[in-house]
């Protein structure tokens, strides 16, 4: 058996929708778009959404839309993917590490405090794995402080924080579409707000800073998306709660059949919904071997694995000098993801799960 750690779920839809726009003739930014925008927006929750080229670009165009400039601070978590402080970086602003909390591997609010300064801008509160950080508590620390709150939801497409889906908790929010995430396009990317301010100036940043045709207000980017990721985009939100309940019933089923001893199993806080990304045990020390040898072990019997992530941002070589943030290098030191995704069956999230308890 052989079960990949993640794996597109595409099918004879996407495929019809992208001849069709190739058909069409208007392959770069059109219609298509247009429309992924309005259903993305109301599948959200709000009245804007903004189509971009991937999820990196959308962090930075979020962030120079929110009026981040040199000099400025911008607060991330230290456990991440390195696009969420990287972006902050491209602005030429400063990211400043807050560590994150032991159980949901998201920023932690009352390390959030102790960084702000008169130079912080924003924070950016990442939903990591799929499961939203803690919103509400970021969000009270940004509007006492005055400042913007943006949400990195590129692994969290269709969570919830106490009822409202991400997308709509903070300022602004940024979405991945890239191939392995719970709604892919293969690249691409959103950014969703219900301020008209921020959807008009993102419209402006992603599109070389046009006002209107050939007339250019600001310095901007070609951070467009086409038409033919749009296609896809569009089919596969229309899947998107389904994939998402397939990976809730794996995560279920790991979560009451993995019974090795020396695993900890990834918990969900109150008044969130999870949609499990990635499924990412951590190792103790009762655990009988290393996460080398257990991901050899795995790997070796057909189970894909991944370590979602190996080094802190805050011990990246770019950003070397940085403070230490326990829980963040704890985490990188032990996590190890497994498959959960949509096309994982029955049979192989149970074979998964006897071939775990089997370690001795």
């Amino acid at each position: 058996m052989h079960i990949p750690i993640a794996q597109p779920s595409l099918g004879k839809e996407e495929n019809e929708a992208v001849l069709a726009v190739l058909a069409s003739g208007m392959i770069a930014q059109g219609p298509v778009t247009a429309a992924f925008e309005d259903e993305f927006a109301a599948y959200c929750g709000v009245p804007h959404a903004v189509a971009v080229s991937n999820g990196t670009t959308a962090l930075h165009a979020a962030l120079l839309a929110a009026g981040v400039k040199p000099g400025d601070e911008v607060i991330v978590p230290a456990f991440t993917f390195f696009a969420t402080a990287s972006s902050v970086s491209m602005c030429g602003a400063v990211p400043v590490f807050a560590d994150v909390d032991a159980a949901t591997a998201t920023i932690n609010p009352a390390d959030i405090l102790t960084k702000v300064t008169s130079k912080t801008k924003a924070v950016i509160g990442v939903h990591l794995y799929g499961q939203p950080c803690d919103a509400g508590a970021v969000r009270d620390i940004c509007d006492d402080k005055d400042l913007v709150f943006i949400e990195d939801a590129a692994q969290a497409h269709g969570a919830e924080y106490h009822g409202k889906r991400a997308g709509a908790l903070g300022d602004l929010a940024c979405f991945s579409f890239y191939a392995t995430k719970n709604l892919a396009t293969g690249e691409g990317g959103m950014v969703t707000t219900a301020s008209d301010a921020y959807d008009a100036r993102l419209r402006r940043i992603i599109n070389h800073g046009q006002s209107e045709k050939y007339l250019h207000a600001e310095l901007g980017y070609n951070y467009r998306m086409t038409d033919i990721n749009a296609a896809i985009g569009r089919v596969q939100l229309g899947k998107l709660d389904g994939f998402n309940r397939r990976r809730q019933e794996n995560a279920a089923y790991y979560s009451t059949h993995i019974t090795a001893p020396g695993l900890v199993l990834p918990s969900v806080a109150p008044g969130r919904t999870h949609v499990w990304h990635q499924y990412s045990l951590r190792l103790t020390d009762a655990f009988p071997l290393s996460r080398d040898e257990f991901m050899a072990y795995l790997r070796e019997r057909g189970i894909g694995c991944a370590v979602h992530y190996p080094v802190a941002l805050s011990r990246q070589p770019y950003y070397a000098g940085a403070a230490i943030y326990p829980v963040a290098e704890s985490l990188a030191a032990s996590v190890l993801s497994i498959p959960v995704h949509p096309n994982v069956t029955d049979e192989a999230r149970a074979y998964v799960c006897d071939t775990i308890n089997g370690v001795i």
